[in-house]
């Protein structure tokens, strides 16, 4: 990896503090009636789901401002691009833009099978998204974003033991919206808009859309020059309907989107044995450059989501009911080359590489089908102080068609293996939550959730034509298993006002996840299965508001342990993907996060996050990599290529997050001139259970920077940015089974944007 001295980093940040500025409130941050202008505002989030100001609420709770938002969205990014930007939370894929792998204090999963479970969950206008292809959806139009850390299982239901990332779109209700429009680097376009219309009768409307485009930039040396892969076509649209009458609210949603472009890209022997610093083309001491591969086989990624949804709400007076119906769909076509070049067995020309890779590795994982139904009610009082109470019931049913398919060379087209996955699951919940504010401004609220889980697996391969392939070719027949569990998770939390300007709290919080079944079998004979895992989180922190409302400081410090751990074993020497239990996961730390307007015009915020984790089973080993790597784990006595990994950190966790902002606004005629800058950085990841040299980064540091002017009516905005503004080249994750294959974060992207409201 390329490494930036202090002093460069120094430079950077301090030009991006002098420059930074755009008055960033908060995600649906509202000034308080008499609050001044140069005071901060509330920070409003429907973390309980009701409407609370954050520093009520007795949690780890996080929220984007606009302008961060803004800013990380620039350049045509994804999802993945709100890594790292509140404390404790990462985002990686090996996929690309549509399969986003969700960490929260170090609790996530590195399975890249399109079955796989999470512990981190996506919610999307209070619909929980359960397949990895649907977390993707883009990010646009949205009214505000949380993240919520540890167990939220009473209210948000299956798989949230380590978090949930939430996100409320702008609902209709009035006319007006916005549009923007920019052009970037590598040929990338970006086009966002929105438009509401309202009447007198309580009907509305609001659409939304958003289009994005990159040319391939990245170029395979081996075909001569020009660019062949990194580009893509990613479309989603948004349209709402809504009729209100008096206590009544009724919405109907449809959602779409289509994406077609490039698999991620992987390069083969990206770093030397005994090193993890990126290396390029030419071996170790040549210099590694992002936009050059010999990753060449046939790489394509389509991808297609639909959802239509109704949400209903009636306001009885002392409670309101609401219903969530809710139904997603979808189907993936993603093929790359896996081993990231050429295999040095086969006859190609020019020969073999970068480096020795001993066998081809070209692999198509589809999902020709992919439908999640979803039903949600609850009853919840309207109250804010006294007794208060919401209690419901959730069901969800999703079935999934898997098609793993296996190629012989890089330009083949008829598979030479084929493996399919069926998959049926089925869970319903009863919850209810209750709080009591007494007039000293103690509260406590307690939470209780009952889930039953059943999920069918059925998997084979029904073709293989490649006899004694690693010890496992042949057909295998279809084999069946099936999982369930029930139990009951919990919440209690204690908040207690010591002042005005001083929350402090208290939680204990049960979490669990559902059991999963592993089968990609184009790589394996047997199914593999996890037991349902349970998390134990404590937390306690103070929340603070300071310097008459100019500053906002909160500490949370948790604790947790996890029994039974899901986690999953990626490659290895063998390529097999197997799901395992690990006994117990320990993990502590803490989230600090301030806000400050320390002078008129200028607003700063930074978010630091520590993790600490261990895995403890004495019995748990797995295989280590198939490359060359240096595992620094002890050996098992007896099996040769499995290593212990008790004791281990768990994979993509990073002990430290750090994120900070700055930004800056001077007036300007009818307007004014504005800056804002914002960094991320992490400290080292490691990439798969086992801990080695090479499967691993040191560390990553990504900034930006948004400078432009606005109207003070908002009616036009003109602005340029960068993206990665320090050009930072860090490996985020590898491929193991047959050379020292990385993947690589995004480029520096720089470009202008144009917006109005309207």
């Amino acid at each position: 990896m390329r490494r930036i001295s202090v002093s460069a980093i120094s430079r950077f940040a301090l030009a991006g503090a002098l420059l930074a500025g755009g008055l960033s409130q908060p995600v649906l941050a509202q000034d308080e009636a008499g609050v001044d202008d140069d005071q901060l505002g509330t920070i409003v989030v429907t973390a309980q789901r009701r409407e609370e100001n954050i520093q009520d609420v007795p949690l780890s709770v996080s929220t984007l401002s606009n302008d961060a938002l803004n800013a990380v969205q620039s350049g045509g990014n994804d999802i993945r691009s709100l890594a790292g930007r509140v404390p404790n939370l990462n985002i990686e894929s090996s996929f690309g833009r549509t399969f986003p792998r969700f960490f929260i204090r170090g609790l996530g999963n590195t399975d890249f099978d399109l079955n796989a479970s999470q512990p981190v969950s996506l919610v999307y206008d209070d619909v929980v998204l359960e397949n990895p292809i649907l977390k993707g959806f883009p990010v646009f139009d949205l009214d505000r974003i949380e993240v919520l850390r540890g167990p939220q299982g009473t209210l948000f239901g299956r798989n949230t033991p380590a978090g949930i990332v939430k996100f409320d779109t702008v609902k209709p209700g009035e006319t007006g919206g916005y549009a923007k429009v920019s052009i970037a680097r590598l040929g990338t376009y970006q086009v966002e808009g929105a438009a509401g219309v309202a009447d007198d009768n309580g009907f509305s409307v609001r659409l939304s859309a958003l289009y994005q485009h990159r040319d391939d930039w990245i170029d395979n040396v081996d075909n001569g020059p020009g660019n062949d892969l990194g580009g893509y076509d990613d479309v989603a649209a948004r349209l709402q309907l809504q009729y209100e009458d008096g206590p009544l609210t009724a919405r109907l949603v449809g959602q779409v989107r289509t994406m077609d472009g490039s698999a991620i890209v992987f390069r083969a022997n990206s770093v030397a044995t005994g090193s993890n610093d990126l290396i390029g083309l030419g071996g170790p001491g040549t210099e590694f450059e992002r936009d050059l591969t010999r990753s060449d086989g046939i790489n394509f990624q389509k991808l297609n989501n639909y959802n239509l949804g109704l949400t209903v709400e009636y306001d009885f007076g002392p409670v309101t009911l609401t219903s969530v119906t809710s139904y997603w769909e979808g189907d993936l076509q993603s093929r790359g080359d896996i081993d990231g070049g050429f295999s040095n067995d086969l006859p190609f020309t020019p020969p073999g590489g970068p480096g020795s890779i001993p066998f081809s590795a070209q692999t198509q994982d589809d999902v020709p089908s992919l439908n999640q139904y979803t039903q949600e009610i609850r009853v919840a009082s309207n109250n804010d102080e006294g007794l208060g109470y919401q209690f419901g019931g959730f069901y969800f049913n999703e079935r999934l068609d898997i098609t793993t398919l296996d190629f012989g060379a890089p330009q083949d087209v008829t598979p030479a293996a084929i493996a399919r996955q069926r998959q049926v699951s089925e869970a319903f919940g009863i919850f209810g939550s209750v709080f009591y504010a007494f007039d000293n401004g103690l509260k406590l609220q307690g939470g209780l959730r009952y889930n039953d889980d059943q999920r069918d697996f059925v998997a084979g391969r029904t073709l293989d034509t490649r006899p004694g392939f690693l010890g496992f070719g042949g057909p295998v027949p279809f084999q069946r298993t099936s999982v369930d569990a029930n139990l009951l998770t919990w919440d209690l939390s204690a908040l207690y006002e010591v002042s005005p300007d001083i929350n402090i709290f208290a939680r204990a919080a049960r979490g669990y996840r559902a059991p999963a079944i592993q089968g990609r079998l184009a790589f394996g004979r047997t199914l593999s299965t996890a037991t349902d895992e349970r998390t134990m989180s404590y937390e306690a922190g103070i929340k603070t508001t300071f310097l008459d409302g100019r500053a906002r400081f909160n500490l949370t410090g948790y604790y947790y342990n996890t029994e039974d751990l899901q986690l999953t074993a990626v490659g290895g020497g063998s390529n097999f993907t197997t799901l395992l239990n690990a006994d117990d996961v320990e993990g502590y730390g803490f989230e600090a996060e301030l806000e400050a307007r320390p002078v008129e015009n200028l607003t700063f915020t930074v978010g630091v996050g520590y993790n600490e984790n261990e895995i403890k089973d004495d019995d748990l080993a797995v295989a280590g990599c198939g490359a060359p790597c240096t595992v620094l784990d002890p050996a098992v006595a007896g099996s040769p290529g499995i290593f212990s990994i008790d004791g281990n950190t768990l994979p993509q966790s990073p002990r430290w997050t750090v994120n900070w902002t700055a930004g800056y606004n001077i007036p300007l005629g009818s307007g004014e001139l504005y800056a804002f800058t914002d960094w991320y950085y992490r400290s080292k990841i490691n990439f798969f259970l086992y801990e080695s040299v090479e499967f691993s980064d040191d560390s990553l540091l990504e900034g930006g920077l948004r400078v432009g002017y606005r109207t003070g009516n908002g009616k036009i905005d003109i602005a340029g940015f960068v993206r990665n503004i320090t050009g930072d080249e860090s490996a985020v994750g590898g491929i193991d089974f047959n050379n020292l294959t990385t993947f690589v974060n995004q480029p520096r992207i720089y470009g202008l944007e144009i917006g109005t409201k309207f």
